[in-house]
């Protein structure tokens, strides 16, 4: 009985992180948008002083503004909107799946092989050029440098 309700528990778990609940007020609670153009009707159209149309037209072009822009956006994410997240979470699938598949293990072995490569290169450097350089250090360690000033 008790292995039956874990087993529902884990479920339960695994369904809740496909199908968890989302916020219908705040579509964006981790501001990815934040840096994207909000475009509202005052930041294209204005008139300058001196310069107005009547206040019904302007009234109107406002709503007419607004709303297209609102309805425009709602008709593109309707048509466009399932068929694009079907592509983008197909990319994002296979982005994922070249890096956890392909990425990480070449990456691994990799560094597997450099440091193979690396004790090698050590072994080579310190048997060959370390008596070389020591010796030369010895043969510059006897020389004096001595400056006179001649008048």
């Amino acid at each position: 009985m008790a292995e039956e309700h874990s087993e529902l528990e884990e479920r339960i778990i695994i369904k809740d992180q496909h199908t968890k609940e989302i916020d219908l007020v705040n579509r964006d609670p981790k501001h990815i948008n934040e840096d994207v153009v909000k475009v509202d009707f005052e930041d294209v159209i204005a008139e300058p002083l001196g310069t107005y149309s009547f206040d019904g037209v302007w009234k109107t072009s406002y709503t007419t503004f607004t709303v297209s822009k609102y309805w425009c956006y709602r008709l593109l994410s309707a048509v466009l909107g399932i068929p694009l997240a079907v592509i983008w979470g197909f990319l994002f699938a296979l982005i994922s799946f070249c890096h956890i598949w392909a990425v990480v293990p070449c990456i691994k072995s990799y560094l597997i092989e450099i440091q193979c490569v690396s004790r090698i290169y050590s072994l080579c450097i310190h048997t060959f050029c370390d008596p070389l350089f020591e010796a030369l250090a010895k043969i510059c360690s006897n020389i004096r440098v001595a400056v006179r000033k001649e008048i």
